[in-house]
């Protein structure tokens, strides 16, 4: 690794090889390579998003969770990808939002949707928890980016590791994921 240099704010600027390798290469391949500038990596974990709005300094809101789900008896997804029992999709949510089950299971048009155990989210995305990237998964996978994450002008997003996050548009981000703009936020009474 490079030397990193450590601002008043505790966090750290980082050069490209301190994300994940995987990521760095999904960002080569999908023409990103000027992201690699802009990761940050923090010297304690950022595995909530509240973790990382804190690290960063920004709304909660500004935080793009990356989070998989298994879904069931979907004529829309491929059913040869089935992993423990459900197939992966992946939902981009904003930090300060929780998705909602029953609107991704009705976006699908799945029998249900479940959240799998942390296995699975690791053989699917290559990432553990906490780190997983919007894009350069292990396996291509379906995805939904509800429309909260167009609320702003930029979003942070885990860089493939719990200690890394990089900034993007979201617009953009959400075309590099191959996303589907979809609501499936909760809504609060």
């Amino acid at each position: 690794m490079t030397a990193t240099d450590e601002n008043a704010g505790g966090e750290q600027s980082l050069a490209a090889n301190a994300a994940h390798p995987r990521f760095v290469e999904a960002l080569r391949e999908l023409g990103l390579d000027e992201v690699n500038g802009r990761i940050r990596r923090f010297p304690d974990a950022t595995r909530t998003a509240a973790e990382a709005a804190a690290a960063i300094g920004c709304e909660l809101s500004q935080i793009c969770k990356s989070l998989i789900f298994a879904a069931w008896g979907s004529p829309l997804l491929e059913r040869s990808r089935e992993l423990g029992g459900g197939v992966p999709v992946l939902v981009l949510m904003d930090g300060a939002s929780r998705v909602d089950v029953e609107l991704v299971r009705r976006e699908l048009g799945a029998e249900k949707v479940t959240r799998p155990k942390a296995d699975v989210v690791r053989e699917t995305t290559g990432y553990a928890i906490g780190g997983v990237p919007p894009f350069g998964h292990r396996t291509k996978t379906r995805v939904l980016a509800d429309r909260s994450l167009l609320d702003h002008d930029t979003v942070w997003a885990a860089a493939g590791t719990p200690y890394t996050v990089f900034p993007m548009d979201p617009k953009s981000l959400i075309a590099h994921a191959g996303g589907t703009l979809v609501d499936v936020r909760e809504l609060t009474a």
